[in-house]
């Protein structure tokens, strides 16, 4: 059932703690609320905003290319001991990409780090708000649903 529950929300989010991820939820409950009724112009910002968000995953992996960069220029040219660091941090990936876990998740999360899915889920409901998707009404073939959710992205 634990398994199937993962599934369901999400690696990352499955292996986060409720508090954190009901804090998230809060926090993007709170953006849709504030900026979908702001008006055309606000939520247009917005949008704008979220393209730009950095999903947790992707601060991993560069917080990660970083560190492993910097101790293996570190080993090289100071101490042997610092080629540990780039040892760790892919033992570090290794993990996540495993289990979908690794230990800097939890500190990421805490600050308000989103998935990419919870990135999506608001940038979709401030355009459902927005009416973007109300030409869909009516088309009826995958291809035309498909091209109006192009237009709209």
């Amino acid at each position: 059932m634990e398994a199937n529950h993962k599934h369901q929300t999400g690696r990352l989010r499955g292996s986060t703690a409720a508090r954190t991820n009901q804090a998230i939820d809060r926090q993007t409950l709170a953006n849709i609320n504030r900026y979908g009724y702001a008006g055309p112009e606000t939520t247009a910002q917005r949008l704008q905003e979220l393209d730009k968000e950095w999903d947790v995953e992707r601060v991993l992996e560069v917080n990660a290319a970083t560190l492993a960069l910097s101790g293996l220029m570190l080993g090289l040219a100071k101490d042997k001991r610092w080629l540990l660091l780039p040892g760790l941090v892919t033992a570090f990936l290794l993990q996540h990409g495993l289990q979908g876990w690794c230990p800097p998740l939890p500190i990421l999360r805490k600050l308000g780090l989103r998935t990419r899915k919870e990135i999506d889920e608001e940038r979709y409901a401030l355009k459902a708000l927005r009416g973007d998707f109300n030409r869909v009404l009516g088309i009826t073939t995958p291809e035309g649903v498909l091209h109006v959710v192009r237009a709209s992205s």
